[in-house]
């Protein structure tokens, strides 16, 4: 999050973070507008807004708490007499009600997913229509406002659905527009941003990769890097990022845990050696795979690599020098499923979660802001290629997510075998640039087959293959019959014990991309 140290002069929008899922998401789609956007966290807000330049107006986030509980998230009421334009979304909204006159209590009738609304003329609905479908998820209500506020929007539930205070520049609305399920959402927050805070469009992401390079200069000055790079877009952006703000300071190790895709060691190798950066190899296999033998919880086995990942770590940088940061690729989507001070736990991620508290190294993590799209434009800005850039996402934990149960060499060459055909075909059929992400999975099941005259019973592996914009939400990707049919008979016929092969059509949410 934002440290209140910008010095530029972009045009800014801050959003307040009370905890919401998609939270950092209202900052990446005003980023999107060509308008500076960061997430801050509540408590310290108004020290930040002040200490940075241009703030054009404030958006107050969506959360799980309720306004009027004893444990609920505050800021400071200076904040409403900056004089800046702020806009309440869901919890947001609920809150500059309550604190201001107005009252919140439980609804009657709770509210999620999609809905029906009628809006009013106004400056927040501009452009829209009278009629919209918007995304709720809500259980309070506002049930009554203070002096100089309009309700503007209502549903058949819900009486106030929406507000607007022209005279104390408040706004607020109960669903959420930064998500795609809201029909006018783009136009609901362009009408915020530009039309009532007045901001312009003076930002681009090649400005935010000077920032940054400028950032991590004046961070790290003249100590040392240590960066564990997988091969993936996020640790090879961070990779290059870091050696253009440092140079040969950096050093970035790649630990081969045993869990990479077919070949990945050999394809990362090669690639590094052409951006002239210095890479240390480690083969780590065995330490891994004995770390993880009998252990089957998808939460445990994230554990056992991030803390085995950091011991290695710490055992070869003591071989090649001292250094004072450990950097990582982590991006925004792995901080809020792996919880924060506001938002729960959905799963932890290697990168942010069983990191030892006593590490000797201080973090670096230069993209933690950032979705994965807009890594891939970084990368773009940054000059890297389109194949690297649009490589497939990759998790930290490599296939050991990827293995329902327990890991072993065996499991490990059925997913990299039947990922590899998966990716060969997809590239066959010009799927590789229309899905956002595809890979198998290893079911813990083995089901009965027939293969020849003879009875199998053997593993199933499951593709999953998903379409999306940031890998908050996800669709499943309608692949042709014909190409999953291919598919599906050379994963069975060439790769060993396996004799079925089931397609994953759940969408995000409920489910994760990953299976673990």
């Amino acid at each position: 999050m934002a440290n209140g140290k910008e010095q530029n002069n972009f045009n800014k929008i801050i959003v307040i973070d009370f905890g919401s899922q998609y939270n950092q998401l209202i900052a990446r789609r005003i980023r999107e507008y060509g308008v500076y956007s960061s997430l801050i966290y509540y408590k310290n807000a108004l020290e930040v807004i002040k200490n940075t330049k241009n703030v054009k107006g404030i958006i107050l986030s969506g959360g799980p708490k309720s306004v009027y509980d004893e444990d609920a998230f505050k800021i400071e009421d200076e904040i409403f007499k900056l004089g800046l334009p702020i806009l309440g979304i869901c919890y947001g909204m609920q809150y500059i009600a309550y604190h201001n006159q107005g009252t919140v209590s439980k609804g009657i009738n709770k509210e999620y997913g999609f809905c029906k609304i009628k809006v009013e003329d106004s400056k927040i609905f501009k452009n829209t229509n009278k009629e919209q479908t918007v995304w709720m998820s809500h259980g309070d209500v506002v049930s009554s406002l203070g002096s100089n506020y309009k309700v503007v929007a209502t549903s058949s539930n819900t009486k106030i659905v929406a507000f607007e205070n022209d005279k104390d520049l408040l706004y607020g609305v109960q669903f959420h527009p930064e998500v795609n399920n809201t029909e006018f959402g783009s136009t609901i927050l362009k009408n915020f941003i530009f039309g009532i805070c007045k901001a312009t469009s003076d930002w681009q992401m090649s400005d935010y990769a000077s920032f940054l390079i400028d950032s991590i200069k004046n961070e790290v000055q003249d100590k040392k890097v240590l960066l564990g790079i997988s091969g993936g877009v996020d640790s090879t952006v961070a990779a290059v990022l870091i050696n253009k703000a440092i140079g040969n300071n950096l050093t970035c190790m790649f630990i081969d845990h045993g869990l990479l895709r077919k070949d990945e060691a050999s394809i990362v190798m090669e690639r590094f050696k052409r951006f002239n950066i210095n890479v240390k190899m480690v083969d780590a296999s065995k330490t891994f795979l004995d770390r993880l033998s009998g252990v089957s919880d998808p939460e445990q086995k994230r554990k056992v690599i991030g803390s085995t990942f950091i011991e290695v770590f710490d055992e070869q940088a003591k071989q090649i020098g001292e250094y004072a940061y450990l950097a990582q690729g982590t991006l925004y989507t792995d901080i809020i499923e792996s919880g924060t001070s506001t938002a729960q736990t959905i799963k932890s991620h290697h990168n942010v979660g069983g990191l030892p508290s006593n590490m000797p190294f201080k973090l670096l993590e230069p993209l933690k802001e950032l979705f994965k799209d807009e890594v891939r434009n970084l990368g773009r800005a940054l000059n890297l290629d389109d194949e690297l850039v649009n490589r497939q996402p990759f998790p930290g934990p490599g296939l050991a997510i990827r293995i329902i149960g327990d890991v072993t060499r065996d499991k490990i060459r059925i997913v990299q075998d039947s990922d590899y055909i998966l990716r060969e075909e997809f590239k066959k059929a010009g799927l590789d640039k229309e899905v956002w992400q595809y890979f198998t999975v290893l079911t813990s099941n083995k089901t009965v087959g027939v293969m020849g005259d003879n009875r199998s019973y053997s593993y199933c592996v499951a593709i999953r293959a998903v379409t999306s914009i940031d890998g908050m939400t996800a669709d499943w990707a309608r692949v042709p019959y014909d190409v999953l049919n291919i598919v599906s008979n050379r994963i069975v016929n060439e790769t060993n014990n396996v004799n079925r092969v089931v397609y994953d059509i759940t969408s995000k949410p409920p489910g994760t991309i990953e299976w673990e």
